[in-house]
């Protein structure tokens, strides 16, 4: 049976109901692109290059509909952009890619079912994706207990390479105790040392909230006072009009649908003109600044990656990605968005696992902990399959470290203030892989 989302305008082209069809979405057969539950096959160009060579199959986990759906459809889209490339390359060890995408609605007991089923009914050989933190911890243990490999694609709550880490799960790009390390002296030495810290109420709000706790405060900052907004809350003039004291800035912790109200009505109190106003990159991404116009003007945030091209970005590598990426959100929305980290992150992940399945030989879930072993300290290089930049996944967490960019928003565009090496985010490892 069809799901709710499958219905909608822009996902048509990656989906049809069993049929074959010629529609095309970022350069995949609808067949291929996603048959979201069905079986799918090989897209036509390739079959003869492929033969009977048996895929992989790739689960893919996405909300594609509720509260955080916006954000996870431009996931889908790194996540696709990169199992077309590698399809169109000749696969992995001569065997296609083959997605399975699950919708879990935003909900984590709905992702949990979702992932069940995946690895129990799809029998998926790995799986990548996620997005909201809590759907992630909620899904850790199912694929603990059935060996798989999760390369996750969003989720940035801290706990998931720290205190609830798992040998089977992987986070390919940057979390908040690296980017408050990167970020923290921009934010004390040039911005102002008394922060107040508005953040979404649950598992990445606080953990990230905490972590930026403590690097302001290691650097003789104070944060003054927090308020924690409950996700989803469609107005927040309640939680922000209580806001006020004698402090500097005013740092947001949000992301998504979320981060465009945070913005509006924190600038709509005057808060945000009345205070600095700085925060998690993720309140700026480009597919907000339509939407957020003068109010977001002046505001400074760190994120792995900013859709801009010049230095270090002005490099063929990251313009072939962007010029890619701005084609296939086209197609989702008419509008023609910038790429943001949602899709960088999931195209990134995605080809961590190519490598991983390239230099183990992996066959399948039998060849699971080869596949660990391969991807435990691997170092990637920047280059078409890393167009964001170096990066190590670091053996002890599975947590990789990357540079990230501080950047304003200038004339409701990104512009890049400063660079930080990845050798400068590096925090020790807190994890203890369970034995099991």
């Amino acid at each position: 049976m069809a799901e709710r989302w499958q219905g909608e305008p822009w996902a048509k082209d990656i989906w049809c109901s069993g049929k074959t069809t010629r529609r095309r979405f970022l350069g995949l057969s609808a067949a291929t692109a996603g048959a979201l539950g069905a079986t799918m096959l090989v897209p036509a160009p390739w079959r003869e290059a492929f033969g009977q060579a048996k895929p992989y199959k790739i689960g893919i986990m996405q909300p594609l509909t509720g509260v955080a759906a916006a954000g996870g459809k431009t996931a889908l889209v790194g996540s696709m952009m990169a199992v077309d490339r590698i399809n169109k390359a000749g696969g992995v060890n001569g065997r296609p890619l083959e997605a399975v995408i699950a919708d879990y609605e935003s909900k984590p007991d709905v992702g949990r079912r979702k992932v069940e089923k995946l690895l129990v009914e799809d029998k998926v050989d790995v799986a990548e994706g996620g997005y909201l933190s809590n759907v992630c911890l909620a899904c850790m243990p199912v694929f603990d207990e059935h060996r798989t490999v999760f390369m996750v694609g969003v989720c940035l709550d801290t706990t998931i390479t720290t205190t609830k880490c798992s040998r089977y799960v992987f986070r390919p790009f940057d979390y908040a105790p690296a980017q408050a390390v990167a970020f923290a002296h921009y934010l004390v030495n040039k911005m102002g040392k008394k922060w107040h810290i508005a953040y979404l109420d649950y598992a990445w709000g606080q953990s990230t909230r905490d972590a930026y706790v403590e690097q302001i405060k290691k650097l003789g900052g104070e944060v003054v006072g927090g308020t924690g907004i409950p996700l989803g809350t469609a107005d927040m003039t309640p939680f922000l009009s209580k806001v006020s004291g004698n402090f500097d800035g005013f740092f947001g912790i949000f992301f998504g649908a979320n981060a465009v109200v945070l913005a509006t009505q924190a600038y709509d109190l005057g808060l945000t003109r009345k205070y600095k106003f700085a925060g998690d990159g993720a309140i700026a991404e480009s597919t907000h600044l339509p939407a957020l116009g003068h109010k977001i003007e002046g505001f400074v945030g760190i994120n792995r990656y900013v859709p801009v091209l010049d230095p270090p970005l002005n490099t063929p590598h990251h313009r072939k990605f962007f010029d890619e990426a701005v084609a296939a959100l086209k197609k989702i929305d008419p509008s023609g968005p910038l790429p943001d980290r949602y899709v960088q992150s999931n195209f990134e992940a995605m080809n961590f696992l190519k490598l991983g399945m390239q230099r183990s030989g992996f066959r399948g879930r039998d060849d699971t902990m080869k596949l660990i072993e391969a991807l435990e300290g691997m170092d990637v290089k920047e280059s078409d399959d890393f167009p964001q930049g170096d990066k190590t996944l670091r053996k002890e967490d599975h947590q990789a470290f990357l540079r990230e960019f501080i950047f304003e928003i200038k004339d409701n565009k990104h512009r890049l203030v400063e660079v930080i090496p990845k050798e400068k985010t590096v925090v020790p490892p807190a994890c203890t892989f369970s034995k099991a």
